[in-house]
């Protein structure tokens, strides 16, 4: 790809996801984050406060996980829905420590998945994502892998790291990347590790 090809590629991204933005906003499909969510819905502990994801968003993931992590999680059934669920909840703390920047293209990416027609446009994902199965969202994440347009490489990267960094990043997942965890005389240093 040489350098127009690229420039032209960015900026027609750019316009075609500020756009998609703002008709998913305008139609209402841009949601408040979701604040609380009831633990009965959706297997969460119902203290956490939801502070960038939104209910809809919040779907996306509950569909993503299992395919993302089929492998890693439990096979126990509730302790499968507790680990995506903690997860979830990671990945909005995550979000919030981010710029304003990476926090609205996130929020485009987000409304793009969730507005019906560019999620079956784009992602050819037919159903809503409460309703879309394992193998359905492994053929939309390796489509996006796989795909030869910059754009979509991009998203996958986007969704693919920050539900890596929430899974493996805590601790009850290390075992499974051969972590051991930090030496104890980090642990003894740091303030972080301070139990307050």
């Amino acid at each position: 790809m040489n350098r127009r090809s690229f420039l032209k590629t960015g900026v027609g991204g750019a316009v075609f996801l500020g756009t998609v933005s703002l008709t998913a906003g305008l139609s209402g499909c841009a949601t408040a984050p979701a604040v609380r969510v009831s633990a009965v819905d959706s297997r969460m502990d119902a203290s956490y406060r939801f502070r960038f994801l939104s209910k809809d968003d919040i779907a996306l993931f509950e569909a993503l996980l299992p395919a993302m992590f089929a492998g890693a999680l439990p096979e126990e059934p509730n302790q499968r829905q507790f680990a995506v669920a903690a997860t979830i909840e990671r990945i909005d703390q995550g979000i919030v420590q981010f710029g304003a920047p990476n926090q609205k293209e996130l929020r485009k990416l987000f409304d793009l998945l969730n507005f019906a027609p560019t999620r079956v446009t784009l992602a050819r994902v037919w159903s809503d994502w409460p309703s879309v199965t394992t193998s359905e969202a492994d053929a939309f994440l390796n489509r996006w892998r796989n795909s030869r347009i910059g754009l979509l490489n991009n998203g996958y990267i986007a969704l693919s790291k920050i539900c890596n960094v929430a899974f493996y990043g805590h601790q009850n997942q290390w075992h499974l990347t051969g972590y051991p965890g930090p030496q104890e005389w980090i642990v003894n240093v740091l303030p972080q590790f301070k139990n307050t």
